[in-house]
């Protein structure tokens, strides 16, 4: 998400960070229940519209203008007022809006306007115009010939759906991020501000460091543990990145693939079970399963995405003699026995999860509470909870909570034209019409619309449109639902280390003082399994676990498994020793069979 804006001076960062403390209290307190518990009749949208006030005001004083810092303020006082309002009448106001639009259009146009400006202030101008574009579609589309030709709908009609209606603005997205997202960026700050990320490092360190490209090790397994919880791929590398980049360095790997190696580890951490970010709670939304089933289909592909870049690190290592590193280069005093506090929350989420079916909202209070009531036992090496530790960590939590709710809002404006246009079955039939049956063909056209569509843009926001836009036309032709959704979401993600708009890579170049596009395809040697992959599991469904029985997953496993062990030798040019060029392309055909027997099938 965007950053390069400065804070706002004077009062600006004080009341940011108190509205920002006071948007978590009121959305946990609401993922919690409380409401009900105290009998208080409240819609959801009132709920929405508070948050989404909030959210605004949050990103007005946080992310100020250069030229109009008045401005700043106007803004946020508006979108407080606004939001406030709507959140009182909405009752009445939905009701009167639905009779005549004109009464919803003071609200829904200011509504829709201060969204805008806050989506370009913490998103940038891609998704920002990727929304103009729509909203201009929305009001145009039925000048548009053709196929693409939307239906005809008042302008007023149209602008009061999107800002008032459960399809629009505050729909899924939206609900999903201010009552389930919530409670994880803020487990994930706090789990930032006690130490979560050193430790994990240490952690990682005192597992891997000794062995064979150790620092390389460090850095898969440290991001790839705080990254499922981090919820953004760039943040991820900015936390671990730190300090995994230099000890890279400083062990023998080039500058770009110290940075490529965090920059593929960082981004693999949002499809890592249990959490996976944001994302995978918006998935189980659009499919109507259980988040619990999200995380098995994920379970299989994220090893397997791990363990190529294991093998990867590790054959480089040994084919370039880089050796392991002093556990003292990292301050690795504190041990899993010293931190097991940080632990502990993690065991009360699996088990909220997955042996006593929490609702996702549910589970990660309980990881929250856990980590509070053990925050205390925390050694002296690491931070110990404090008031002031506490409300900077909340306000962190509010900032980026904040900016996820103005981009899942915005989603909710291309979701909303989707709907009222009829333009998403357009879409479908047109993709279908030009792969024709070819399922493969099909996905290529995916997988490249997908990374498009995805470049520069936050998860979420990718996910969602992703979600909308290329989906539907790969179950039409018989993909099941979850993968072609985990389908999307990976080459979405891939976006994050493909140049020419690689963030993630970038970020980590920064970090490691190297050329930002020379790191960007370094990143995607050693991502290559996230290229792959989606086409092995959406071909063959015993990669996700998807019922297709035990043996039949068990020999997709062990076939992939080997397909990704093999090819990533023939990338590096080493297994037992170094290969010659027969052997290098030798091994890339082996393993493009074991991997790509379901693609063979699908031909035939």
């Amino acid at each position: 998400m965007k950053k390069d804006l400065p804070p706002g001076p004077g009062w600006a960062p004080a009341i940011a960070g108190v509205l920002s403390n006071t948007a978590i209290v009121i959305a946990v307190a609401w993922a919690a229940g409380l409401h009900r518990g105290l009998g208080i009749p409240v819609y959801t949208e009132q709920f929405l519209a508070l948050m989404l006030g909030l959210a605004l005001a949050i990103t007005f004083l946080t992310l100020r203008s250069r030229l109009l810092p008045a401005l700043d303020w106007a803004l946020a006082l508006a979108a407080l007022a606004g939001g406030g309002w709507l959140a009182l009448r909405y009752p009445s106001l939905s009701i009167d809006a639905s009779i005549d639009p004109l009464v919803g259009l003071p609200v829904a146009v200011p509504l829709l306007v201060a969204l805008v400006e806050g989506l370009r202030r913490c998103a940038g101008w891609p998704l920002t115009l990727i929304i103009l574009v729509f909203l201009t579609y929305g009001y145009f589309g039925n000048l548009v010939p053709g196929t693409f030709q939307a239906l005809a709908i008042r302008p007023e009609r149209l602008t009061v759906q999107l800002a008032l209606d459960t399809n629009g603005v505050l729909g899924t997205p939206l609900l999903i991020a201010a009552t389930v997202v919530v409670v994880f960026v803020t487990f994930g700050r706090l789990l930032e501000h006690l130490g979560g990320a050193e430790f994990f490092t240490r952690l990682a360190a005192l597992a891997m460091g000794t062995f064979r490209g150790g620092a390389a090790k460090v850095s898969i397994l440290a991001s790839s543990l705080f990254g499922s919880i981090s919820g953004s791929a760039v943040s991820n590398v900015a936390t671990t990145g730190v300090v995994t980049i230099p000890l890279m360095k400083r062990s023998g790997f080039p500058a770009r693939s110290a940075a490529g190696i965090e920059a593929v580890a960082s981004t693999g951490g949002q499809l890592m079970p249990p959490v996976m970010g944001a994302s995978a709670f918006l998935m189980a939304e659009f499919l109507e399963i259980p988040y619990a089933q999200v995380v098995v289909a994920a379970l299989v592909p994220a090893i397997l995405y791990y363990i190529a870049l294991f093998v990867l690190a590790d054959l480089i290592s040994a084919r370039d003699r880089i050796g392991g590193i002093d556990r003292d280069a990292v301050a690795t005093s504190i041990s899993l026995t010293r931190g097991w506090p940080f632990v502990v929350p993690f065991v009360a989420l699996v088990v909220a999860l997955f042996v006593l079916n929490y609702q996702p909202a549910t589970a990660g209070l309980v990881a929250g509470a856990t980590l509070m009531l053990v925050a205390p036992l925390l050694p002296e090496g690491l931070a110990r909870l404090n008031p002031l530790r506490l409300w900077k960590a909340v306000a962190a939590a509010g900032q980026t909570l904040a900016q996820i709710i103005i981009i899942t809002a915005a989603a909710g404006i291309v979701i909303g034209v989707l709907n009222e246009t009829g333009l998403s079955f357009g879409l479908t039939s047109s993709l279908t019409r030009i792969a024709g049956d070819s399922v493969i063909l099909l996905l290529v056209l995916a997988a490249l619309i997908s990374i498009v569509l995805g470049m520069g843009m936050p998860t979420i926001a990718v996910y969602v449109l992703l979600a909308a836009l290329v989906a539907p036309a790969l179950v039409r032709l018989g993909i099941e639902p979850i993968a072609a959704h985990l389908f999307v979401l990976y080459f979405g993600m891939m976006s994050m280390i493909t140049p020419p708009v690689a963030i993630a890579a970038f970020a980590a170049a920064s970090l490691g003082n190297s050329d930002p596009m020379r790191t960007g395809f370094e990143a995607m040697k050693f991502g290559w399994p996230a290229y792959v992959l989606p086409f092995a599991f959406a071909l063959n469904p015993a990669l996700i676990l998807n019922g297709s029985g035990l043996m039949a997953s068990a020999i997709g496993i062990v076939t992939t498994t080997l397909g990704v062990i093999v090819i990533s030798a023939a990338i590096v040019g080493y297994a037992k020793g170094r290969m010659s060029f027969f052997a290098r392309l030798g091994a890339l055909g082996l393993g493009t069979a074991l991997i790509g027997w379901p693609f063979v099938y699908a031909s035939g």
